[in-house]
């Protein structure tokens, strides 16, 4: 699986943690904690992948970086 860029946050709103995979639109989880958020995450999106495999729609490649990590 290729390795997408997960943001891991706190939501007052929802009381945990939200892990968001911007490259994969719709794909994130909640966790009580970050790593049960990441853990989650990581389900979400091989489930994501294997239902865009499945139905033959296009599978993004992984391009999102935050800004403090773009070199140039």
């Amino acid at each position: 699986m290729s390795r997408y860029h997960i943001n891991i946050f706190y939501s007052e709103e929802d009381g945990g943690y939200i892990a968001d995979t911007p490259d994969l639109k719709n794909c994130s989880a909640f966790g009580h904690t970050p790593q049960q958020a990441l853990e989650e995450n990581l389900i979400a999106q091989s489930l994501w992948l294997e239902e865009a495999q499945n139905s033959k729609l296009p599978i993004p490649p992984p391009r999102y970086k935050p800004l403090i990590y773009r070199v140039g």
